[in-house]
């Protein structure tokens, strides 16, 4: 199977360092970052308390994320519920 959106991947720049809502709520409990590729919100994943980038997905349907942890460039569509990766896909920034 293939992701029938890849076609919306943008290039666009992570906006924050951690996730952008566990921050304004005074947080940094998240587990693993995710990247919206559609306008660059950075929300915790699904294993993290706030779950903040499936809500992200939820309020705006931006259907890809990509992995914002160091070493992983995979990606995620919502809405196909299918992982994958794309070979020609620049290096994602490194956060601190």
């Amino acid at each position: 199977m293939r992701c029938s959106h890849i076609a919306v991947i943008r290039s666009v720049s992570p906006e924050s360092w951690g996730c952008q809502d566990c921050l304004a709520a005074g947080r940094r409990d998240w587990v693993h970052l995710r990247w919206c590729q559609t306008c660059g919100h950075v929300g915790c994943c699904d294993s993290s308390p706030g779950r903040h980038a499936t809500r992200h997905f939820v309020t705006t349907n931006h259907p890809i994320v990509r992995s914002y942890e160091p070493g992983e460039g995979w990606y995620w569509c919502y809405v196909d519920q299918l992982v994958f990766e794309l070979a020609d896909a620049p290096a994602a920034p490194v956060h601190p």
